[in-house]
């Protein structure tokens, strides 16, 4: 069984879940996927340490601190395949970004196989369910372009400005060059 609570940050609701002892989730509101790996209800427990640990991490984080993922108890729910990429997306350093394609060498070398696809690597970070902590709004597109946010490229654009990553040659499709 899954329980969940609520907390407000500056990128709006988010709502959290958790086994009773691991952070299993973490979505902000209208999020694609929101919940998907929760497996159905989820009530309502204010009162779990993981809950108390995890809020307070966003507050550091969204005060300016790095506060560091290994703080936090994880247990996202996914395949092997997933699992070592969310691995590597808590790899990224804060305020850098990194690409799909950079990643999916990544797991290839990690792997010892010849190639491994960008676009695979990009619907294993599009289902993080824990986002923000697991940093995947720190992936970008090859050519510089902020896609595959499940939150909205809004919040992704929030989230690395926060980050003071380093704009220069990142946009949004459809916007031209302007970030």
């Amino acid at each position: 069984m899954y329980y969940k609570t609520t907390c407000l940050s500056p990128v709006g609701k988010l709502t959290l879940a958790s086994d009773g002892e691991f952070l299993t989730g973490l979505w902000l509101e209208g999020q694609k996927y929101f919940a998907a790996t929760a497996g159905g209800e989820m009530p309502e427990n204010t009162a779990l340490p993981v809950f108390s640990k995890a809020k307070k991490w966003l507050d550091r984080y969204f005060d300016g601190k790095r506060p560091a993922i290994s703080l936090l108890p994880l247990a996202p729910a996914g395949n092997a395949f997933r699992q070592e990429v969310w691995k590597i997306l808590c790899e990224i350093p804060y305020g850098q970004v990194t690409t799909y394609g950079q990643i999916a060498r990544e797991i290839a070398r990690r792997q010892s196989r010849a190639h491994m696809s960008a676009q695979a690597v990009g619907g294993a970070v599009g289902h993080n369910p824990i986002s923000i902590i697991i940093p995947c709004h720190r992936v970008v597109g090859a050519d510089g372009s902020l896609t595959g946010y499940a939150g909205g490229l809004d919040v992704k654009r929030k989230l690395l400005l926060h980050e003071s990553v380093n704009i220069a040659g990142l946009f949004v499709p459809g916007e031209g060059n302007s970030f």
